[in-house]
């Protein structure tokens, strides 16, 4: 039941996250400013860190959602939290190294995590477009 809630809270922050993006809330100040340039790292940081959190966490509950070249990764916890990670990273800034693979569910996390990662720049670009010409009027 844990492990279920865990992964709820995940997606829910993610999705808070995601939310003011799209929310009705203005961006502040110029398109290149300080707290513009924070909010995009937030974002990422916490799409990427939700993302590696759900891959490590169905690792540990026995589901095989990565592979590292053609063995499947028996590692510890440390290894398995910076392979999470570093997939999550990669993943969402870029469509992969191709030295971890996702596998099973892994795929179709990767898909929506890669989608994720290409919309969230055109999204920024065309809220902050629209901000411009509102304010212009």
């Amino acid at each position: 039941m844990a492990f279920y809630l865990s992964l709820i809270l995940i997606v829910l922050c993610m999705i808070m996250s995601l939310q003011t993006l799209f929310s009705s809330a203005k961006i502040k100040g110029r398109w290149v400013s300080m707290e513009n340039f924070l909010y995009l790292i937030s974002l990422y940081a916490t799409i990427l860190i939700g993302f590696g959190l759900i891959y490590i966490w169905l690792d540990l509950h026995g589901l095989v959602v990565l592979m590292d070249g053609t063995d499947y990764m028996e590692t510890g916890f440390l290894e398995k939290l910076e392979s999470g990670f570093y997939f999550s990273a990669v993943t969402l800034f870029s469509v992969g190294y191709g030295d971890i693979s996702p596998v099973g569910i892994g795929r179709l996390i990767a898909v929506l995590e890669a989608l994720i990662g290409y919309v969230i720049p055109a999204a920024f670009v065309a809220r902050v477009v629209f901000d411009a010409g509102d304010r212009a009027l």
